[in-house]
């Protein structure tokens, strides 16, 4: 029987997944289809024992069940919840650990997280990690409450958590979709359902792309970069954007920083990153690092010149990055979480992802408590004040991620501070 389901332009959605409604903070407009993976299931596993395991001493069945269990019917759903992913951090943090699910003896689910730290775990990776969650049997439901105790933790803070059939609405904060180009039929037929549904972005895309050409010369794509120039250029472009939005330059991070060099070093090989650019003449005009694995290409870190801002040329990258689909092996593009304009056109289908954490009895669950509850009285007042406890917030959330001890954890805080934003 075919298990796929239909969606409403009469392409099927992955075999994975089911139409759902998405809760959010943006209107998603005419961005497309949103779909949660798994199907949903009430009620907590009986008999259920959790075993905490450094991800090193996993077995190879365990790491084979794993890989198997994010791939569901073989359609996997992002590099980010693979095996793979986790160890290649661990390789550079040392601090993986993994929350194995056991009902009845039989493992049934595994959750990696971070050592933790004054009583607070977060997913690997984070807040790198694209996608967040639960690996799980097929048919189960599993709920991270069930992996604090394991793990020694009173709370769990995650920012971009697949919504895998356990219903975590009163933990949410917020929710948004990541944006997925379904590539299954080829790139000819991907471009001619958007361009037919968004007629004026497209023609405008063209015009850009001519005028590019004009003014700067022909267009053309290189896919890998082994002298690592333009990672390079990717870093110091990324850096400058970072300083001009006051935002956390996280390359700079040393962790981060030696994950993608190790990601890059495995470009060519069935799990890596992808190093796409785009130029115009002999000027490199943009550069963006992808995560692939399984027929999946994530967008991760995009940057460009902005001497070529004007004729657009990251989304003209990524519009390289579709073209070459059959070439490059991929039949998903995942644009990312979040509301910006230009996704809509591009989206077949969304996934939910929420930001938000799970507290148990403890300090930490406390402190997280009362700063919520400061936010909350923050909202009487004026709104350049009111946002100013949830931006403190998220600031220290992401440098806490980035830096496990508390004194590099208030260093960097101190610095970004500093830096605020300033001027282009």
């Amino acid at each position: 029987m075919d298990t796929t389901e239909q969606k409403s332009n009469g392409q099927c959605l992955p075999p994975f997944a089911r139409q759902a409604k998405l809760t959010r903070n943006q209107p998603t407009g005419d961005s497309g289809p949103v779909i949660a993976l798994y199907p949903l299931r009430a009620g907590r596993p009986a008999n259920m024992r959790i075993e905490t395991v450094s991800i090193r001493d996993l077995s190879s069945d365990d790491v084979r069940r794993w890989n198997s269990w994010a791939a569901p019917n073989g359609a996997l759903i992002s590099p980010y919840l693979l095996h793979d992913f986790a160890a290649a951090v661990d390789a550079v943090r040392g601090d993986v650990r993994v929350a194995v699910a056991r009902e009845a003896g039989e493992t049934v689910g595994y959750f990696a997280y971070h050592t933790p730290k004054g009583g607070v775990i977060r997913p690997v990776g984070s807040p790198m990690s694209d996608y967040q969650g639960i690996v799980a049997a097929s048919g189960r439901s599993l709920s991270p409450q069930d992996m604090l105790p394991g793990a020694h933790a009173c709370a769990l803070v995650y920012d971009n958590w697949l919504d895998a059939g356990v219903d975590l609405t009163r933990e949410r904060r917020e929710r948004d979709g990541s944006v997925v180009c379904d590539l299954s039929d080829g790139a000819d037929a991907y471009f001619a359902q958007r361009s037919a549904l968004h007629r004026d972005h497209f023609k405008k895309m063209a015009r850009r792309l001519k005028q590019a050409e004009r003014d700067f010369g022909p267009a053309h794509f290189v896919f890998g970069d082994p002298t690592g120039d333009h990672y390079a250029m990717l870093k110091a472009w990324k850096g400058r954007q970072y300083r001009t939005t006051g935002k956390l330059d996280v390359l700079s991070v040393g962790w981060a920083d030696r994950l993608l060099g190790d990601l890059r070093r495995r470009e060519g090989s069935p799990f890596g990153t992808l190093t796409a650019a785009l130029y115009f003449g002999d000027r490199l005009a943009a550069v963006e690092i992808g995560l692939k694995a399984g027929g999946v290409y994530h967008s991760w870190f995009p940057a460009y010149d902005p001497v070529f801002a004007r004729v657009s040329p990251g989304l003209m990258l990524i519009h390289g990055v579709i073209e070459h689909a059959d070439r490059l092996n991929y039949s998903r593009v995942d644009l990312g979480r979040g509301s910006a304009q230009y996704k809509k056109y591009y989206a077949s289908y969304e996934v939910p992802l929420d930001s938000g954490r799970v507290l148990e009895a403890g300090m930490a669950s406390a402190l997280i408590r009362g700063w919520e509850a400061a936010e909350a009285c923050a909202r009487v007042l004026p709104e350049s004040l009111s946002q100013v406890p949830v931006r403190l917030r998220r600031r220290w959330a992401q440098v806490s991620a980035f830096e496990p001890e508390l004194p590099a954890r208030i260093g960097t805080l101190a610095r970004s501070l500093r830096t605020g934003p300033q001027a282009a």
